[in-house]
């Protein structure tokens, strides 16, 4: 076997090998006319594949499925349990193939927050030490709102042509969450977020998009540190 120069390139800490970073998003899912139904998995595999650059941490990809709330109809998800069983057999793949030991996944969809308590469990049948890292969720705003839309002029994969329609919730009720009733009862952070989009709509600022992104990968580079120190 090829003896590994993991010194090589421009590496701050050869541990950084035994570090990988996988994108979580969603790639069915409705977020108005002027974003595609995979937006959340383009946002978290760009944060993950820029934060590898940076870290040089392993890129692991993208998982494929993704978990909502019942109460939010807005595509096609899977069960918690089912989208934990990917993660598990994903991670594994990716130890034995890859010969890491930590792993850090970017979760770029608000509906898959309930794995976060299954994380220990996760880490458990994989031997692995598991960061899941949601700030992009807690600061981009509203689902299909401004934060989504700036970050996706960034990557280009807005359509500018159906921006004036992306505010009409009674058409797209998915932006905002405004149609989902149920769920914006429920949890106060969704009914403030509808009530945002329908007080003031949305806008598009790239400068804004891209300080999203810095934030999120400032946040994934430090627990890249965290996991060295660990």
């Amino acid at each position: 076997m090829a003896e590994l120069r993991y010194r090589a390139g421009n590496i701050r800490d050869p541990g950084v090998h035994k570090v990988g970073i996988i994108a979580l998003g969603s790639h069915l899912e409705n977020h108005g006319p002027a974003l595609p139904i995979d937006t959340d998995a383009k946002i978290g595999a760009h944060i993950a594949f820029q934060s590898s650059l940076r870290s040089g941490a392993k890129f692991l990809g993208v998982i494929f499925p993704a978990y909502e709330l019942d109460e939010i109809d807005h595509g096609v998800h899977v069960s918690l349990e089912e989208l934990k069983e990917n993660v598990i057999e994903t991670l594994k793949s990716a130890k034995k193939f890859l010969d890491i030991e930590k792993v850090v996944i970017v979760n770029a969809h608000g509906g898959n927050l309930p794995l976060m308590p299954e994380i220990w469990d996760i880490e458990e049948k994989t031997d692995l030490i598991i960061v899941m890292n949601n700030k992009i969720i807690s600061t981009e705003g509203p689902h299909a709102g401004s934060g989504e839309l700036s970050m996706a002029k960034v990557l280009g994969i807005i359509n500018e042509e159906e921006l004036h329609h992306q505010a009409d919730v009674n058409k797209y009720v998915e932006v905002g969450l405004h149609g989902f009733k149920k769920a914006r009862e429920n949890d106060p952070n969704i009914e403030e977020g509808a009530l945002d989009v329908e007080e003031n709509g949305v806008y598009v600022d790239e400068e804004y998009g891209q300080q999203l992104f810095n934030l999120a990968i400032d946040t994934v580079l430090f627990d890249v540190e965290k996991l060295l120190d660990f």
